[in-house]
């Protein structure tokens, strides 16, 4: 056995030591919070393609709401920022700057856990009309996805503290 794969063993195994000894738990294995979550909670209907497209991100990561256990209400804002404004005043490159108030509600509305997270990204206006209708969609789109993954990340850490 070569010396970079003693070392890659020896790391591996002293970090699940660490994990272990620090009292954490996989968020998707035995006694971790996923398993409280998937499939079990159901977000609010879609009203915009930024909603569908985040409700598309949360099945994917928490699966479909099988078992309504859970509601998760939510507002997506989004500001448009110019960025790269030629000498002509014409501006070439936008930011969309996005937040993502969320709210995890039991079947009693009693609200379990709320935060707020944020993203941003950005798509070029250089091409024809198509081309930048299109490259925003998918801009709207990529931050949906992004704003959903922190919601997720951030109700998964709070899974543990739900009941049963």
């Amino acid at each position: 056995m070569s010396l970079p794969d003693r070392l890659t063993r020896r790391a591996a195994l002293f970090g699940a030591l660490a994990l272990s000894a620090c009292g954490m738990t996989p968020v998707y294995g035995p006694g971790g919070g996923g398993g409280k979550l998937f499939g079990k909670v159901r977000p609010r209907d879609p009203k915009t393609f930024q909603d569908f497209a985040f409700n598309q991100r949360l099945a994917e990561r928490l699966g479909p709401d099988n078992a309504s256990q859970y509601d998760l209400e939510y507002q997506i804002n989004v500001g448009v920022v110019p960025q790269a404004i030629t000498p002509d005043e014409v501006t070439t490159r936008y930011s969309l700057n996005g937040t993502a108030d969320f709210a995890l509600k039991d079947s009693a509305g009693r609200v379990l856990t709320r935060g707020r997270v944020s993203s941003f990204t950005s798509y070029s206006t250089t091409g024809t009309t198509i081309s930048t209708l299109s490259a925003e969609g998918d801009a709207r789109r990529r931050l949906a996805f992004m704003l959903a993954d922190q919601v997720v990340t951030r109700l998964l850490a709070a899974a543990s503290q739900l009941p049963e």
